[in-house]
This record gives structure tokens, sequence and C-alpha cells, in this order.
């Protein structure tokens, strides 16, 4: 599967909550500021696909405001529950520009969260 690269915002932009929500060629993106450096991952809770953004970021990983499941944001990976892990994106800066790398094709419906 191919990827391309997308700017998000500048760094001197991003903001000071340290995260960003962003829908980005038919994703949802998560971009959130960690002690390791900035982190992207599908904004979809997996288990019942709400919106991550609207959760807190504590010690590298996001909880989802639905129920309280949580994901380190560096590897998607679910800590302390049984849920399928997030899809995490490459991030880079490119001269000043905060960057992620997202498939070049649409997400499908298991990878899109409910929007209201």
């Amino acid at each position: 599967m191919s990827e391309s690269w997308h700017s998000v915002v500048t760094e001197s932009d991003f903001p000071a909550e340290g995260k960003l929500a962003a829908k980005l060629a038919g994703w949802y993106v998560l971009v959130a500021k960690t002690d390791d450096g900035f982190r992207a991952v599908n904004d979809r809770c997996t288990h019942q696909a709400a919106l991550l953004s609207g959760g807190r970021i504590r010690r590298g990983a996001v909880m989802c405001p639905l129920h309280g499941a949580r994901f380190e944001m560096a590897t998607g990976k679910c800590i302390g529950a049984a849920y399928k892990d997030l899809r995490n994106f490459p991030v880079r800066i490119e001269s000043g520009v905060i960057e992620v790398s997202l498939p070049d094709e649409a997400p499908g419906m298991e990878e899109l969260p409910v929007v209201l």
C-alpha cells in the first residue's frame, strides 16, 4: 500500500494543549506532542468508534472520552484492555511543518469514527 506525506500545521502553531485533530485525505488523524516528540494515530477508538481527540493525553497515552480505554500514542497499543490497537502514522517535521504519512487508499468503515 502506498503512502503520501500531508502537511498538518507549522510546529510553531501547534496548540499549547499538546494535541490537534485533523481530517487529511479522508483520514481522521490525532497528532499529539509527547515527551518523545510528535506522534499521530487514527482518531478513532477501536472499541466504539468514538473520536479520541476529545480525550486527555497523559504519559504518552490518549484516553477515550467515551469509555476510558487508553492507547499509547507511539505504538497505538491498547493499554489495560483487550481492544484492538490503533493504527499509527509516521510523523516528520520538514522546514518547520509537521507532516503525517497516510495511506493513499481511503479509509474503510472500520477506520472511520462515528461523527455526529
